[in-house]
């Protein structure tokens, strides 16, 4: 394969041109594990690490390595050695109460999330999914699995559409292969998608089907409460026959959201829109007079259940927002304070003197 064909750009190119002067050679992460990687290169698969310059200077989530990265290979060695300016990021934040970033994938131009008309079917969660793309940079896709377990199809489409803010929404069966080249159409060659949803829901059977053959494992779920099973327990990036590139990733039990504010208004564009139309531009859509807004709650215009879910989104987007900052202040200070005791010592030992 060329590097083209594995989504290599332009834009990336010109961000690899200090890196090409010096010898080094551009690759792509296809799959993690841990600290190990497997990188595609025109001269084949490697499995590799990172160099130990990259893990003294590697200071937060965007420095390391992550599927999907272009990261530049170190001459001879085929050790990665820096991560390339990412175009898009899906990220969310870490479970647990550390206010820190975890990046999922990087450089995907269109995420797929994936539901079905059983258990998991929650229009709430899949407006997390939406808002959790929206930050990424990339394009929107909802896709409702299990086409052949629905009595009407067209309805549960139709419950989605009203929340998807103009995003396509694709119904199909894996199982059967029903609208599944619906989806192959979504991803061009050169292109990369991603599968993101519920363990259970079919993502690897989707990747399967799209295959022709068996290629991942797959499982039910579970009998007792219809829930599903992880199968999927890494990050992975792979060629789909006909399209671009598809990465199929584990099932996520919790999705703590990571972004600003801003995502939830672009999520929410039915919302945004009314907003226009209030009285006040800084209206936050609570109690104020003359919300359009609460108006259309209030004349059924607009779901209650949208809206309070568009609330909470905010909220707990700006209380993220406020966690973020007081960590960044903190770790100014820790800088700062390092500097002051370096400063000291040096001045100690009768070097750098005060002006």
């Amino acid at each position: 394969m060329q590097l083209e064909e594995f989504g290599w750009n332009q834009v990336f190119s010109a961000a690899f041109d200090s890196y090409r002067q010096r010898g080094f050679s551009p690759g792509r992460v296809c799959r993690c594990h841990r600290e190990s990687f497997l990188v595609w290169t025109p001269e084949g698969e490697f499995d590799t690490e990172a160099t130990g310059r990259l893990r003294y200077t590697a200071d937060s989530p965007d420095d390391w390595p992550v599927v999907g990265d272009w990261v530049a290979l170190l001459p001879g060695y085929a050790l990665i050695d820096a991560v390339l300016p990412r175009h898009t990021k899906l990220s969310r934040k870490q479970s647990g109460a550390a206010t820190e970033e975890q990046i999922l994938a990087s450089n995907v131009d269109v995420v797929f999330v994936v539901t079905d008309p059983g258990r998991d079917f929650n229009l709430r969660r899949i407006e997390r999914y939406l808002l959790m793309v929206s930050e990424s940079g990339a394009q929107a896709v909802v896709v409702i699995n299990k086409v052949d377990l629905m009595d009407d199809p067209s309805s549960w489409a139709a419950k989605v559409a009203e929340i998807s803010g103009g995003r396509p929404v694709l119904v199909l069966s894996a199982r059967t292969g029903a609208g599944v080249e619906r989806l192959r159409s979504q991803i061009s060659s050169g292109k990369t998608g991603a599968l993101i949803g519920s363990s259970g829901v079919g993502k690897s059977t989707i990747v399967n089907r799209l295959l022709g053959y068996e290629r991942l494992p797959t499982r039910g779920v579970r009998d007792s409460d219809g829930r599903g099973v992880h199968t999927t327990t890494h990050r992975e990036i792979i060629p789909i026959p006909g399209a671009g590139l598809l990465m199929d990733m584990p099932g996520l039990r919790e999705l703590q959201l990571w972004g600003g504010t801003e995502s939830a208004d672009g999520t929410f564009s039915d919302i945004g829109a009314l907003a226009d139309n209030c009285r006040f531009r800084d209206c936050l859509h609570g109690v104020e007079a003359g919300c359009a807004v609460l108006a259309a709650v209030a004349d059924g215009g607009l779901d209650r259940r949208r809206y309070d879910s568009y609330l909470k989104l905010r909220k707990e987007l700006a209380y993220l927002e406020t966690k973020v900052d007081e960590r960044a202040a903190l770790e100014t200070r820790r800088k700062q304070k390092r500097l002051h005791k370096q400063y000291r010592g040096i001045s100690k030992r009768g070097g750098a003197k005060p002006f």
